[in-house]
C-alpha cells in the first residue's frame, strides 16, 4: 500500500467540550462533525502540558516536556531533538508547516522542509517566567481580564489577520502539492490561533449565535485548590473579575471563533477533495490545550482540570474505522501514530530510527478498529503561576495531580466529571492515592527538574536583557520567479501552473 498523505490541522486553546462534534448543544462545527462521522473520535485525549509551546514541542517529538527542556512559552528546545517532521522526511514525505508552532530559538523549522508563514508570537526569550519571584504578577505579555472586558466583535484583529494568512497559504499549498511533478506523499501541518483569547470575532461568525442563549459556566466549587487560586490571582480574576455579561460575551466570541476555525478546516478538506486527495489523505484535527472559559472561576489554561487539559482529537482517512475511542491518550501519541501510518504498510519502505525513546504510543491500531490495551497518559506543567513543577497521571476513571507545594488532588471522572470532589484524603481510596503518590515519586525527580527550570529561566533572562530581538521567522520568497516574469514563456507557465491541467 502507498503511504497516505497526512494533514494535521490544529486549533489553539480549543476544549472539546465546546464543539458540536463532542456534543455541545450550541457550538456549530460542521466540518469537525463530518470528519468525526466518517472517522474516529478520541474521547479522552489530553495535552502533554497545558501551555502552548510545551504542548506543541512534546507533540512534535513524542517526548515529555521535562525530557527536552520544553519548560514554558519561552523555552528553546534543542534542534538535535528528532521530530515527527524529521521522521517523515526520512520516510520519503514532503513536509510543510503553515501557521503557529511557537518555536523559540534559531531553529524555526525543526524538521519541516518548508514553512509558509511566520509565527504569531515572539521567537525569543521575552516570555520567560520567573520562579525566583513566583508570587509577583506578570504583566505586559500575560493574560488578564482585558480579554473579557474587551470581548466582542471586530472586522479585523491581529489574530484574524494571522489565521486568514495561514488558511490562504495552506489552501494554496494543497494545490501546489498537487501541481508539483513529485509523487511522494506529503505531510502538511496547519496551525491556527483561534479560538485563543482575546475573545473577538468577526460579525459573520458572531451572528451564528443568539447572544441570550449562550450558556454560562457551572457553579464554582466551595473550596478551590491552591493552583487555581494562584491562577485567579495571576490573571486578575480575584481582583478585577468580570460581570455575567462579560462572561457571556467572551464565551459568545469563543464559540464564534471556534466556528471560524471550523470553516478553515472545511476549506482545507474542500481543497483536498478538489485535488483528488480526499481518499488518500489522513486528516487529523486537534488543539494544543483547552480553555477553562470561566469554569472553577478561572479562564485560559495552565491547569490539569478537564477544560484546560483535554483536547479534541479526530482522525479520518484511508483504513480508519469510524467510531469512538474511550481510552485515555495524549498528543504525545501523535508522533508514533504518524510513524506507524506512514511506514506500517509500506512494502520495502525505509527503516526510520527515532533517535530517542518515545513517551507516547501509536493510536493507529485504535484508529483502524483494533483494541487499545492502554488507558492512561501523563502531563507536566512547568510554566508561570507556580514555583514547582506539577504532574498529572490520568489512568482509567481516575486523575491524580501532584505539586510539591500543594495538597494532592484525586478525582473520579466517571462519578464526578466536574471535578468538585477531591478524593485524595478519602479513606476508601487511601491505597489508590498512596500508589499514585509513589508513582509520581518514581517517575519524576521534582527537585532536580525544578533546579533545571530555575537555571534555564535565569540564563534566558540574561540573554533576553542583552539581546531581546530574537529569531522571528521570515518566510522565503522568490518574487523574480513567481507568477509570470519576463524570462518565462507565459504559454508554458500557464498550463504548468493550471490545476487540473487543461
Amino acid at each position: 500500500m502507498t503511504a497516505p498523505n497526512i494533514v494535521l490541522v490544529m486549533a489553539d486553546q480549543l476544549a472539546p467540550h465546546f464543539t458540536g462534534a463532542y456534543g455541545h448543544p450550541l457550538v456549530q462545527t460542521p466540518s469537525l462533525d463530518s470528519l468525526a462521522e466518517r472517522g474516529v473520535r478520541f474521547d479522552a485525549a489530553y495535552c502533554p502540558s497545558p501551555l502552548c509551546a510545551p504542548s506543541r514541542y512534546s507533540m512534535m517529538t513524542g517526548r515529555a516536556a521535562s525530557r527536552i527542556g520544553a519548560w514554558d512559552n519561552a523555552a528553546e528546545w534543542s534542534a538535535a531533538a528528532p521530530t515527527m517532521a524529521h521522521w517523515l522526511n526520512l520516510a520519503g514525505y514532503r513536509t510543510v508547516l503553515a501557521g503557529k508552532m511557537h518555536f523559540v530559538g534559531p531553529d524555526q523549522l525543526h524538521g519541516f522542509s518548508r514553512r509558509l508563514t511566520t509565527d504569531i508570537y515572539p521567537a525569543n526569550f521575552a516570555w520567560t517566567p520567573d520562579w525566583d519571584a513566583a508570587g509577583e504578577r506578570i504583566d505586559k505579555w500575560y493574560h488578564n481580564m482585558d480579554s473579557l472586558s474587551g470581548a466582542g466583535q471586530a472586522l479585523a484583529t491581529y489574530q484574524i489577520d494571522y489565521d486568514d494568512e495561514v488558511g490562504f497559504a495552506a489552501r494554496r499549498c494543497v494545490y501546489d502539492l498537487a501541481r508539483e511533478p513529485d509523487d511522494r506523499p506529503f505531510f502538511l501541518a496547519v496551525a491556527f490561533i483561534h479560538p485563543h483569547d482575546p475573545y473577538v470575532a468577526r460579525p459573520e461568525w458572531w451572528n451564528l449565535y443568539d447572544h441570550d442563549q449562550i450558556d454560562l459556566p457551572g457553579p464554582v466549587p466551595g473550596e478551590l485548590d491552591p493552583h487555581t487560586v494562584r491562577i485567579r490571582a495571576g490573571i486578575e480574576a480575584d481582583t478585577v473579575g468580570w460581570t455575567e455579561e462579560q462572561c457571556r460575551t467572551a464565551r459568545h466570541a469563543y464559540y464564534a471563533n471556534t466556528s471560524y476555525f471550523d470553516w478553515w478546516l472545511g476549506e482545507l478538506l474542500g481543497a483536498l477533495d478538489e485535488t483528488g486527495h480526499s481518499d488518500d489523505t489522513v486528516v487529523i484535527a486537534t488543539s494544543d490545550h483547552g480553555d477553562m472559559l470561566g469554569d472553577r472561576g478561572t479562564w485560559f489554561k495552565m491547569s490539569f482540570f478537564e477544560r484546560s487539559a483535554r483536547v479534541p482529537l479526530v482522525m479520518a482517512g484511508p483504513d480508519i474505522a469510524p467510531g469512538r475511542v474511550p481510552n485515555v491518550c495524549s498528543l504525545l501519541d501523535l508522533a508514533p501514530t504518524l510513524m506507524e501510518l506512514a511506514l506500517g504498510d509500506m512494502e520495502g519502505g525505509p527503516a526510520v530510527e527515532t533517535g530517542a525513546p518515545l513517551d507516547g504510543r501509536s493510536l493507529w491500531p485504535a484508529a483502524t478498529g483494533g483494541r487499545d490495551p492502554v488507558d492512561e497518559t501523563i502531563g507536566e506543567y512547568m510554566g508561570e503561576l507556580t514555583s514547582h513543577p506539577m504532574f498529572m497521571i490520568r489512568r482509567g476513571r481516575y486523575k491524580y495531580i501532584h505539586c510539591d507545594t500543594d495538597p494532592p488532588l484525586l478525582y473520579d471522572l466517571s462519578a464526578d466529571p466536574a471535578e468538585h470532589r477531591n478524593l485524595a484524603g478519602s479513606p476508601e481510596l487511601a491505597e489508590l492515592s498512596a500508589a499514585f503518590a509513589a508513582e509520581v515519586a518514581q517517575r519524576w525527580d521534582a527537585a532536580a527538574i525544578r533546579e533545571q527550570v530555575v537555571a534555564s529561566q535565569r540564563a534566558r533572562r540574561v540573554v533576553h536583557a542583552a539581546a531581546g530581538e530574537g529569531w522571528d521567522y521570515l518566510p522565503p520568497r522568490d518574487p523574480a520567479n513567481e507568477y509570470i516574469r519576463d524570462h518565462m514563456d507565459w504559454a508554458e507557465a500557464g498550463p504548468r501552473l493550471r490545476y487540473p491541467a487543461d
